[in-house]
């Protein structure tokens, strides 16, 4: 009984929290949620007897990924309403993909056929001598090894996708051209400089200095004026 009542608790706060993690406005408040998602989340798999799953939750992905999620969203400096200025121009393309998903999981949910035996296998008994993990590990590796191989390829789609959609080209970031890097002569770049030392003289190799620009010449008009001037001030003095 009290473990039926945990168990509606737990799930009842890990939906609201997976809602509000979707429609909260701030990203802060985002991530707080979702890490009283997985606390939640956490709790379930320890009533369900994988407390394996639950502790790796709970170190991982609260203690390492949620954090660092917080760590990103509070020190970039990201302007989201310029981030969804592109909002209505993409919503088309968003609700097709959207309703082929919905089509997915309706098709999936109306050809689900719970086994017979289900109830009875759910019924057993946990194997006292086979661990958490072992079990875990046999059917990750074995049963589901290419659906594993799957959703990890899938992840990886995901963040090559965040990183093309955050990432902005700065103008004043410096770039590295290759081609001058190896085509870069040592004897015209560089210039021995003998410094004095205890021993001898040492020859180091430094930098040349920048060349200095040329000063521009000065057009013929404006010197005529300029002399003109001068003779005036000094007909003047004269006088």
């Amino acid at each position: 009984m009290i473990a039926g009542l945990a168990f509606y608790a737990f799930a009842a706060v890990l939906i609201a929290s997976a809602v509000m993690v979707v429609t909260s406005r701030n990203p802060v408040h985002s991530v707080l949620f979702l890490i009283l998602g997985f606390f939640n989340a956490a709790a379930l798999f320890l009533l369900a007897g994988a407390e394996f799953l639950a502790m790796i939750l709970v170190i991982v992905y609260v203690g390492a990924v949620a954090v660092l999620f917080l760590f990103v969203v509070m020190m970039l400096d990201i302007d989201f309403a310029q981030l969804r200025q592109g909002f209505q121009r993409y919503a088309p393309v968003g609700a097709v993909i959207g309703g082929i998903l919905l089509l997915e999981l309706l098709f999936v949910f109306g050809a689900w056929q719970s086994s017979g035996q289900a109830g009875v296998l759910r019924l057993n008994p946990v194997a006292g001598d086979v661990q958490n993990t072992v079990a875990i590990g046999r059917v990750l590796y074995t049963e589901y090894v290419f659906l594993f191989q799957a959703a990890g390829f899938i992840l990886l789609v995901a963040m090559i996708g965040a990183i093309v959609l955050t990432h902005r080209d700065r103008a004043r970031s410096k770039r590295q051209d290759i081609t001058a890097q190896v085509t870069r002569r040592t004897q015209l770049d560089m210039a021995s400089v003998p410094v004095g030392a205890s021993i001898g003289q040492l020859g180091i190799l430094r930098p040349l200095p920048p060349e200095e620009p040329k000063p521009k010449a000065v057009a013929h008009g404006h010197q005529g004026h300029d002399d003109h001037g001068h003779g005036g001030h000094g007909h003047g003095g004269h006088h």
